[in-house]
Formats: structure tokens, sequence, C-alpha cells
């Protein structure tokens, strides 16, 4: 019936140790408890089998990396997407023979692998070198249809870019899931991306007229680098903005938690049609996008 096809999302939010065990047994347990709220799509935050280690550039961190296939995260998170009827997007390090991927498969809720998204933007700056991990992802934007919902799954720093967004979106995407790792600068006390961070997400939701989850981690996580320790304080502040961009569900920066909230897509994609962006959009004027220096 129209106007009555409703999913109820979640975000998590939780501190990482350095080890993997720990890490999946909480994932799996707050999964579990979200499932217990209501929910449908349970989105878990960046990288969270252990600390976020792009802080350091060490040849030893490579060994965090497994392939896709048989993956024992993604297999565990298989079962118990399988177990509750839940969709979980899964990130984790990815080793595709001698290349690495910053990753995420995602779960449908009878536990199907339905395939892989690999992180198209890669930063590099002080506390977030990347780009000594992972090759720039090949896979393009995509959008996976899940049992509740098709959704638009991209990573952390692909957040601050709305062409991934639009391109989700121009793709049929009726949620956006946005995994992340983020927190203070070592390079400068002083910078705080939080509120900056928290609004340009919102931006792409009012943007697309689509619901947005993002899912940060919180803690102090201290990596030896080799220039000595590094050290981030990620700032949570995991939230759910609905189709203007509207907060309708927001984490502090300290606290394990379980954010949930409902949508109705029938009503929201009503809204979005009459609101007519998708309409009245001039890809034929966009060309100047495909350029780095806004050079047609």
């Amino acid at each position: 019936m129209a106007g009555a096809r409703k999913v109820v999302v979640a975000a998590l939010q939780f501190a990482c140790s350095d080890s993997v065990s720990e890490n999946v047994d909480t994932a799996e347990r707050l999964v579990r408890a979200a499932h217990k709220k209501g929910a449908n799509i349970v989105l878990i935050q960046e990288l969270f089998e252990g600390y976020y280690f792009c802080q350091a550039q060490r040849a030893d961190f490579f060994q965090h990396a497994k392939p896709h296939k048989e993956h024992p995260t993604i297999l565990r998170m298989q079962k118990l997407a399988k177990e509750l009827g839940v969709v979980i997007p899964v990130s984790f390090f990815e080793e595709a023979n001698n290349a690495h991927y910053n990753s995420v498969a995602i779960i449908d809720a009878d536990g199907t692998d339905l395939g892989l998204y690999r992180k198209s933007h890669i930063p590099d700056g002080p506390g977030y070198q990347e780009k000594f991990y992972f090759n720039p992802g090949d896979t393009g934007f995509k959008v996976f249809t899940t049992k509740f919902a098709k959704i638009g799954v991209a990573i952390c720093w692909d957040q601050w870019f709305p062409e991934a967004a639009r391109a989700m979106a121009l793709q049929g995407a009726e949620i956006l899931f946005y995994p992340t790792a983020i927190g203070s600068e070592p390079q400068d006390e002083g910078l705080d991306s939080r509120e900056h961070w928290k609004r340009v997400m919102q931006g792409h939701a009012g943007a697309n007229l689509v619901p947005l989850v993002a899912s940060n981690r919180i803690g102090k996580e201290t990596i030896e680098t080799e220039h000595g320790n590094s050290t981030i304080t990620f700032y949570g502040n995991s939230f759910i903005a609905g189709p203007t961009g509207e907060l309708v569900a927001l984490a502090n920066d300290k606290d394990e938690e379980i954010l949930v909230a409902e949508f109705d897509l029938d009503k929201i994609k009503a809204q979005r049609l009459s609101w007519g962006i998708f309409r009245d959009r001039r890809p034929d004027l966009y060309k100047v996008l495909l350029t780095l220096d806004g050079a047609k």
C-alpha cells in the first residue's frame, strides 16, 4: 500500500580496542540490541575490527588486510544478519592480490553478500594517512537492493563529496549510509571538524531528499608511528538525518550508543518527486564537473 513502506535504520557508535575479537563481539552485541529496538538496517562504523591504524605508515599493518571471500568477520555478520533478518554493511580492510582497499560488504537480511563498495576518495594528511594503505576504489558509486530499501553506501572521506551522494541518489538510493572514523587533528589541537562534518552530510540528505545515516567511533587511540606516538580522540556524534537534512537522532562525543529512526520511504519518494530537483536537473551543463581545474 502506498505510503506504508517503512524502514527502521540504526547507527552504532562504540570505542574500539586493539583486539579484533573484542571489537567484533561488541559489534554483534550492538547489532542485536539495535534489532531489539526494531532496526531493519544497522550501520557499523568504519574499520571497526581494530584501532584506526592509518595514523602511521607502517608496513606491518598490512597484515590486518584479508580477502573479501571467506573473510571471518564478514562470514560472522552474514550468519548474524540471517539470524536476525537485518541488513548489515560491513567495513573491512580488503586484500585483493597486491591491491588493498578500504571496503564495505553489504549483507542482506537473508545473509546474502550483495557485493562490495571500495572507498573512492582516499585522504592523506596528518593522522589520516590512508594513501599509504589503500588503492583508490575501482567499483564506482553503487546502490544495493536490499530486502528493506535500495541503499547507497560510501565510506568516511567520501562523505565530504556531494558528487558521491548525488551519484548514489541518481541510481535510486533511498537511504545513504556512511561508516566513518574521524576525530581530532594531531597536527592542530584547535581544529574541530565535527559540526562541519555533520552539516556537509545533512546537506547531502537535503539536496537529494533522502535520509542519511552516519556511524562514527569514539575513544582515544594512540598509534606508534615512525615519528613517535600519534593520538586521535574520535568524536562520535553519529547521527541520522531526514530527507530535508534535519537531525532525527544524534549521539554525543563519548558514549557508546545505538541510534534508531523510522522512515516511510513511499512518503519520502512522493516528497522527492514533488520537489522537482531531479526533474529540473541539467546534466548537459555539468560537464565542468568532469574536470579538475574547472576548464571545460
